[in-house]
């Protein structure tokens, strides 16, 4: 456990054009927990969490994300829907409106860093106007003890305001909330939204860009945990696909549950100093680590709780993206430090709406290229307003809003990973089997558990034609058997019961993928364009 020693140094924002500001320099995560209730902006869980609510937006904005472009970034962005362009000048004139909103107000100041690998070591410091998104950036950054404060220089700056609203017509936003990064200034500029992941996010974009370009580390959208034998595991999702579950295993330690890099040196690495998990449906059977890490010191964001303090996990009336973030050291069974080596699987986790991936399947390294790049996942019917069957979803690399360079650039550099170290990579479906969403089930969590440890395990590393089934439709190749998961489960056809709806499913799915992949087509090679469904259904 770590422990708090309270900081009595003061500092000035007067570099930054914040005059005349009351600065909380480095106050410990109790303290702000207490501001934060005394304030009226929080109140505390029976588990000793601080909950709270971040107002109008309860997830992140794309559309209102954006990358100032200059000399550092006009050639190297992929620029367009994801990464939107936003002029120098335009900046300085909203960031100067900013810090002058912040002058005069108390704020609170941290200085922390990114990346666990200190050869990688990313220095910030986070200036909020909020006391809880202050104590969010101590729970997710990594923490400098007191002799690394007296050395520290922040090279990047985060300046955090929720409650400034901009003026589209003056700033040349979208709406009053932004989220805007400047390479070039070296700043993270956020304002109009209280929602604390557009300030991890922010540091993870710019480490997308700042890795591969300048370190020769692939940045990954990915959740990490080791073995006992120092062998790593990587596993690819987008959220509700299980990526922080899943790496919560009492039998690996975990390296991070969001965020890491994976280096020249064969080692990966966590990006932060905590975790950020959501918390829909949440039981401590399900998932007592995580659940046992809700206490004194993490943040529950837009729960529902009794007047007894007591949280409804399964009441999504604010939001279905419940979230809380702890600091790492939450979870008992952790690698210290959150570095590992020799990754030997990757695991890519869809939530498969129509039913028809198989569980769990081996890809051959053009079929990890293709799904690398298309990051598909599914909407089911509810989540968002019009969506009354499964939609599917693709998110390039498993994190397209936070990758400013090219998907292939990311993928190429995985590719080659990949074969350079002699990984596996596994295709996971953690959605719904028997049929899509409303018809049939949720994979159960048990089954997909096995699924992995049989992975991690050994028992199923090897390819055996006689072992594996190649998917007609997919072409992918699901095992015949597995320890711990009954035959029929790990094929999807039997589950269905009806061979006809399977595959007239199945090939609406890969005609998604075929349509959604043409975008990337002329950036990639042969190879990894056959690595995708072949079919078209007729």
């Amino acid at each position: 456990m770590e422990t708090y020693k309270q900081v009595t140094k003061t500092i000035s924002l007067e570099k930054y054009g914040i005059k005349n500001a009351d600065v909380n320099y480095q106050l410990s995560p109790e303290v702000l927990h207490d501001i934060s209730i005394e304030k009226g902006m929080g109140v505390e869980a029976n588990s000793g969490a601080l909950a709270v609510n971040t107002g109008e937006f309860t997830g992140r904005s794309p559309k209102d994300r954006f990358i100032v472009k200059d000399a550092i970034t006009e050639d190297k962005i992929w620029w367009g829907n994801v990464n939107i362009p936003f002029e120098s000048d335009d900046f300085d004139k909203l960031y100067d409106k900013v810090v002058s909103y912040l002058s005069e107000k108390e704020l609170f100041v941290r200085d922390c860093y990114a990346c666990a690998d200190k050869n990688y070591k990313l220095n910030i410091r986070v200036i909020n106007e909020y006391p809880w998104s202050n104590m969010f950036a101590s729970n997710m950054f990594l923490r400098l003890n007191e002799d690394e404060l007296d050395t520290f220089t922040p090279e990047w700056t985060i300046v955090n305001a929720p409650g400034f609203k901009a003026i589209p017509e003056e700033d040349n936003t979208r709406q009053h909330n932004f989220a805007i990064l400047n390479f070039t200034r070296k700043i993270a500029l956020i304002g109009g939204t209280g929602y604390t992941g557009e300030i991890k996010k922010g540091i993870f974009s710019a480490l997308n860009f700042i890795l591969p370009v300048y370190k020769e580390t692939l940045p990954m959208h990915c959740s990490a945990n080791v073995g006992k034998d120092g062998d790593a595991a990587i596993f690819f999702g987008l959220s509700g696909t299980g990526k922080t579950t899943l790496s919560t295993d009492p039998n690996r330690s975990l390296i991070g549950d969001d965020e890491h890099g994976w280096t020249k040196e064969n080692t990966v690495f966590n990006f932060e100093g905590g975790c950020y998990a959501k918390v829909i449906n949440l039981s401590e059977e399900k998932e007592p680590e995580i659940f046992n890490a809700i206490k004194q010191g993490a943040i529950l964001e837009n729960v529902i709780l009794d007047d007894a303090g007591t949280v409804n996990f399964a009441n999504t009336c604010i939001t279905q993206n419940t979230r809380v973030s702890y600091p790492i050291h939450h979870i008992e069974n952790i690698c210290k430090p959150s570095i590992g080596k020799n990754p030997k699987n990757i695991f890519f986790l869809t939530a498969d709406a129509f039913g028809v991936i198989p569980p769990i399947s081996k890809l051959t390294p053009s079929q990890a290229a293709y799904h690398f790049i298309s990051g598909y996942t599914a909407k089911v019917a509810g989540t968002e307003a019009g969506v009354v069957e499964p939609v599917p979803s693709f998110s390039a690399c498993f994190g397209a809003p936070f990758m400013p360079l090219h998907p292939s650039k990311y993928a190429e550099m995985l590719s080659k990973k990949m074969v350079d170290a002699g990984v596996n990579v596994w295709l996971v479906n953690t959605g719904w089997t028997g049929g899509p969403y409303g018809v049939g089930k949720r994979m159960e969590l048990k089954y997909t558990r096995a699924m992995i440890n049989a992975v991690l395990n050994g028992d199923l590393g090897l390819y055996n034609y006689d072992d594996y089934h190649i998917h007609s439709v997919f072409g992918v190749a699901q095992p015949r058997s597995c320890p711990g998961v009954p035959t029929s489960v790990l094929s999807p056809r039997q589950t269905w019961n009806d061979d006809q709806a399977y595959y007239t499913m199945a090939f609406k799915l890969t005609n998604a993928f075929r349509e959604n992949f043409k975008k990337y087509e002329a950036f990639c090679s042969e190879e990894i364009r056959r690595g995708g469904p072949q079919r078209y259904a007729f």
